[in-house]
């Protein structure tokens, strides 16, 4: 082969390369797939993605160990106060997968509240990495979880006929350029409904305060699916 044929190929290589890295960026990337809630009760995954950790805590208790001399509290991640055992909730969004995130029950947004990172968002590859590889604890090395650029929505509705608040947290990478809500305080928002995005990769965690009778249906490695999956039954 010659020189000009191998170079006729290698351009055609980043010709195709590019245009599929073009299709995925702006097109596939902002994909939104029709979803139907189960319609029995249950508290549904707010994100598509790779569950990353499941815990039941208490408001003083660290959460995680993310690594030596780093733990991560209640606080760290929602940046609220709380009272009494709480669920947390952990989904880790890959660049592929879908990043419309939604409602996890049916109830009035009580606020929306934005903070930016403590320092400047770091990177999400150690979490990535581990969930592709399959190695636990996924949170390792993973200081995004208590640094980063998030936003968090307070939705207050009911569970089991009884009042419950529960907190989204909506979890920027490094090279996210946004966090969109679709959503205003005092805005009533149907179970399952789309309420913002996160771009590239990302995470969601939800806290859900603890009540007798309640069953954890995932656990850390599990997939799920946005609007769809119980987390909480």
């Amino acid at each position: 082969m010659g020189a000009s044929a191998v170079i006729m190929a290698c351009t055609g290589l980043l010709a195709v390369a590019l245009a599929g890295f073009l299709y995925w960026r702006l097109v596939w990337f902002f994909r939104n797939p029709a979803r139907f809630p189960p319609g029995w009760q249950g508290i549904l995954s707010c994100a598509d993605g790779t569950v990353v950790y499941v815990k039941k805590i208490r408001p003083d208790q660290d959460v995680l160990v993310i690594k030596k001399g780093s733990q991560a509290s209640i606080k760290d991640i929602a940046r609220q106060d709380m009272a009494g055992e709480k669920i947390l909730i952990g989904v880790f969004m890959s660049p592929f997968n879908v990043h419309y995130n939604r409602s996890p029950l049916t109830g009035r947004v009580e606020f929306i509240r934005h903070y930016p990172a403590q320092g400047h968002n770091l990177s999400m590859w150690p979490m990535h990495l581990r969930t592709v590889l399959k190695r636990r604890p996924y949170y390792r090395n993973s200081l995004h979880v208590k640094q980063n650029e998030r936003t968090v929505t307070k939705i207050t509705g009911t569970y089991r006929e009884r009042d419950l608040s529960c907190y989204v947290i909506q979890i920027a990478g490094r090279s996210v350029r946004g966090i969109d809500s679709y959503l205003h305080e005092g805005m009533e928002i149907e179970r399952g409904a789309i309420f913002g995005m996160i771009r590239i990769g990302s995470q969601v965690d939800l806290v859900v305060p603890w009540t007798d009778g309640m069953q954890i249906r995932v656990g850390p490695g599990d997939k799920v699916r946005a609007g769809e999956s119980i987390l909480i039954q």
